[in-house]
């Protein structure tokens, strides 16, 4: 069976919008930072990242064209207010780069994995292709001035050893054993990404319009504070050391460079995200408290973004996917 006969499936229509949304969402703050971006370097790393997702862009468009879905509005230059003071420093904007291309890399991965069509399947080992040359760039870039925080460093050991019994697993009583590797890693990859979300809803809290909106991402920052001083607290026991924080990068501008609309969501898109991460830090965790703080994590997630989409619908901001067909609704129309 050819292409031509193989329709697209619901999961594969599912991450072309989804790849739609987030992607025009990210390139609004992609293009305003570029903006106020004095680091030639740095600039040329948005440049690219611009002109990347542009050619994808199109890609996106026509594979839903061509299957007679509509292409879903996301986000445009509407939502930016071209010429607005500098919000946040030249290294945070490389730092969110960096981790946006993180969220990339895992997104496309999951729209290859869903993916039969060939055509399709090509495309996003292409945008996988993409985000990984950007990945490098920003790694090398971040660690050439300086700013790139490695994960802390592990003594080997004399040789390999087995788990002995269910002290391994306990964290409320006794002595509770250092951390493992396997669960550093998911709480270093947690605490970056709770950075981010505090440092940019710091940001957007100072730029808002609507006073909904602003309560709204101080609650966020709040959130994600609680998050950051819960795993760092967790690392400092075994003293080591947590990822730095970044909200000195921020400005003290007041004036929006965006609408409320792309700031709500691109927080809740990383809230949103931020549950998934948590639910791996979970299948990672073999402590028991570990597994209770991602546990309260999830819970909190979940909270804050149920009022992030009951603003998001108040507003008439949240576009709604593809749904399947709803057969009672048309067998009563009939």
């Amino acid at each position: 069976m050819n292409k031509d006969e193989m329709k697209l499936t619901s999961s594969e229509i599912g991450s072309l919008w989804g790849e739609y949304i987030n992607g025009t969402a990210t390139d609004m703050i992609n293009r305003y930072m570029l903006t106020t971006i004095e680091d030639d370097k740095i600039k040329a790393l948005f440049k690219d990242a611009i002109k990347t997702f542009g050619k994808q862009k199109k890609k996106v468009t026509a594979f839903m064209e061509n299957e007679g879905f509509p292409v879903p509005t996301g986000f445009t230059e509407t939502d930016l207010n071209k010429g607005a003071k500098r919000l946040f420093s030249d290294i945070f904007c490389l730092h969110y780069l960096h981790i946006m291309t993180l969220h990339g890399l895992l997104g496309h991965t999951t729209s290859f994995s869903s993916s039969v069509r060939k055509d399709l399947r090509h495309f996003y080992d292409s945008c996988d292709n993409d985000a990984k040359k950007m990945y490098h760039q920003t790694i090398e870039l971040l660690v050439e001035k300086g700013h790139f925080q490695r994960d802390p460093y592990f003594y080997p050991e004399d040789s390999p050893t087995f788990v002995s019994g269910q002290n391994f697993i306990d964290g409320f009583f006794g002595d509770k054993r250092p951390l493992a590797a396997t669960e550093i890693l998911s709480m270093s990859f947690n605490l970056k990404k709770s950075i981010m979300t505090k440092t940019l809803s710091i940001g957007f809290s100072q730029a808002a319009q609507s006073k909904e909106v602003r309560k709204f991402l101080r609650a966020s920052e709040k959130t994600s504070d609680e998050h950051i001083q819960s795993f760092s607290k967790t690392l400092h026991a075994d003293n080591l050391p947590a990822p730095i924080s970044w909200e000195s990068e921020v400005t003290t501008s007041q004036e929006s460079p965006f609408s409320d609309k792309l700031m709500l969501y691109h927080i809740g898109f990383l809230i949103q995200a931020a549950q998934n991460y948590h639910g791996a830090g979970i299948a990672s965790a073999m402590r028991a408290d570990l597994v209770l703080n991602y546990e309260k994590a999830v819970t909190k997630d979940l909270a804050v973004t149920k009022e992030w989409f009951n603003l998001m619908t108040k507003n008439k901001w949240l576009e709604q996917p593809p749904l399947a067909p709803n057969r009672k609704k048309i067998s009563k129309n009939k």
